[in-house]
Formats: structure tokens, C-alpha cells, sequence
């Protein structure tokens, strides 16, 4: 844990975050995985391959984040570069 914190301690400036308005706790992210994911993933009778659940999460991220349509532009442009 020292190391980590020797490592990383001009990265930890959490008084001037703080001051920006920003989060600084794991909490918010925790909860948004939760409810983004893990409802969605840990329903009852689902079971997932590592592929599949991949997948359904990026779905899931864009839609909730408001880039639905950019994540199948992006998909489309893959197809073609792998179609050329």
C-alpha cells in the first residue's frame, strides 16, 4: 500500500478536485456499475459466456451514456475495413 501511494502521490490531489467539483470517492462508480451492469447481467436464469457478457455490457454502457448510435457506427466501420 505504501508503494502505491509513494507511486501515485502526484496523481492523489484530491483537495484541488474536490475544489473543481469532482468525486473523488469509488462509491458513485460502484453504484452506476451496479445498476448499469449487474441488474442487467445477474437476472434471474441468465448465465453469461465472458464473449457475451462483453458485449451485452458495452450495449449497455452506450445506451445508458447516450452513444448507442456511435457504438454501431463504429461496429459498421470495423465490418468494412475487415470486408476490404
Amino acid at each position: 500500500m505504501i508503494d502505491y501511494i509513494t507511486i501515485n502521490r502526484d496523481r492523489m490531489k484530491y483537495a484541488e478536485f474536490r475544489a473543481d467539483g469532482l468525486c473523488t470517492s469509488t462509491g458513485v462508480v460502484e453504484a452506476g456499475c451496479k445498476v448499469a451492469i449487474g441488474t442487467r447481467c445477474k437476472r434471474t436464469g441468465m448465465h453469461w459466456t465472458v464473449a457475451g457478457v462483453d458485449a451485452i455490457i458495452a450495449l449497455r454502457c452506450c445506451k445508458l451514456s447516450g452513444r448507442f448510435e456511435d457504438f454501431w457506427e463504429r461496429r459498421a466501420e470495423r465490418a468494412q475495413r475487415r470486408a476490404a
